[in-house]
């Protein structure tokens, strides 16, 4: 097998540190700022429990204070994790090469021995999975105008990846604990270990699944297929989360209830969308404005991704400049369970949920829509409606 290595260079120095044993290029990364694994150390007092404040599936996140005084993100990956190596190069090669204020900022990283590190500005309110989604330990008052803000800025951060980057970004994670807040309540886009580059002349991408439950489109986890258009289905349960203040699958609630894709349709179709606002508000918001939210959510999460507005459309209708009374809404297409998938032939794939992330691993090749799509992960499903209406 082989293998090759290139050079990270520290900004303003002619110094370098290897990264080596990895089967990716990294060539076009550049300008990336590297701290020693001592100086990382040294800001976490020793990677100390007390400074934790994140797990994830490829590692831990550590806050830390550098000698310059300046607090970060410190997000560890696990060196055991071949896909935390690919994932690792991918969030530097994307978020490096940006800046938007809606996305988070990359410090720099530490590619020392088997270490693999990538450091951020550190944003004092986490993310909006530990502090609003089904959550209610936080301090933070989630008004409608905080609410607002946060769906807004986090369209705004997806438009900006979808149409003004070129070649154009898919997130592919886009979720509750992917949004970061800072201490005025902006949020910032995280994690872009699974993003892909698009370019133009291709319709969409067809590559191994990658996401998580509750959030992924049914069209990628069904035929591998990832479009902006999956972000797009991501934004809109996350819309609606926001909104509701839930997160989008509850088995403890009634049957009825359990999954808020279903439960905003079911009160969209009755007239009473505005019932799903979350009721911490206590009546407190623009009904209007919410009710608008809940069918632009909605559009974003309709079966077909055809239908599925742009995000420099879903942004111009949250801000009231494009009429959403005017855009018809279908079904919302939602797959909820998957299972360990069988090997096929001699190739072996699986599709596993690991707390609440689904990777489906196999053989596959990337191709547009004019070509052929290779895979053998496969999975089973559950569709809420018929998808032949």
């Amino acid at each position: 097998m082989s293998c090759c290595f290139q050079i990270f260079r520290r900004k303003g120095s002619s110094s370098a540190t290897l990264l080596t044993g990895i089967d990716i290029d990294v060539s076009e990364i550049q300008n990336v700022n590297i701290y020693t694994y001592k100086d990382l150390q040294i800001a976490t007092e020793g990677f100390s429990p007390a400074n934790k404040i994140g797990q994830g599936g490829f590692g831990a996140v550590y806050k830390g204070k550098l000698k310059n005084g300046s607090l970060v993100a410190i997000k560890v990956l696990s060196a055991e994790s071949k896909q935390g190596v690919r994932e690792f190069l991918t969030e530097i090669k994307v978020i490096s090469s940006i800046e938007h204020e809606n996305l988070v900022k990359l410090e720099g990283c530490c590619v020392e021995n088997n270490h693999r590190i990538l450091v951020y500005g550190y944003l004092e309110n986490n993310s909006l999975a530990q502090t609003l989604i089904g959550a209610r330990h936080s301090s933070i008052q989630f008004s409608w105008h905080v609410r607002r803000n946060i769906c807004i800025g986090v369209a705004r951060g997806l438009a900006f990846l979808h149409e003004e980057v070129r070649p154009h970004i898919i997130h592919r994670d886009i979720k509750a604990s992917n949004v970061l807040l800072d201490k005025d309540l902006q949020p910032k886009i995280s994690d872009f270990g699974l993003a892909k580059l698009i370019p133009p002349n291709l319709t969409h991408i067809s590559t191994r699944v990658a996401g998580t439950a509750g959030y992924l489109a049914p069209e990628y986890a069904i035929r591998n297929q990832v479009t902006r258009k999956s972000d797009v289905y991501s934004f809109g349960v996350l819309l609606l989360e926001i909104v509701s203040g839930r997160p989008n699958t509850n088995r403890r609630l009634p049957v009825e209830e359990q999954y808020l894709l279903t439960r905003a349709w079911d009160l969209y179709e009755s007239g009473e969308a505005e019932t799903l606002v979350d009721a911490f508000l206590d009546g407190d918001f623009n009904i209007e404005e919410a009710v608008r939210f809940c069918k632009v959510g909605l559009l974003c999460t309709q079966d077909s991704p055809q239908l599925r507005p742009s995000m420099s459309a879903v942004l111009d209708m949250l801000l009231g400049e494009k009429d959403v009374n005017k855009e018809n809404v279908t079904k919302p297409g939602m797959i909820f369970e998957f299972v360990e998938a069988k090997s096929v032939g001699k190739q072996k794939s699986k599709a596993e949920v690991d707390g609440t992330t689904l990777l489906a691993e196999g053989k596959q090749e990337e191709s547009s829509s004019s070509g052929t799509v290779s895979s053998f992960a496969t999975m089973t499903f559950t569709a809420i409606y018929d998808r032949s209406n």
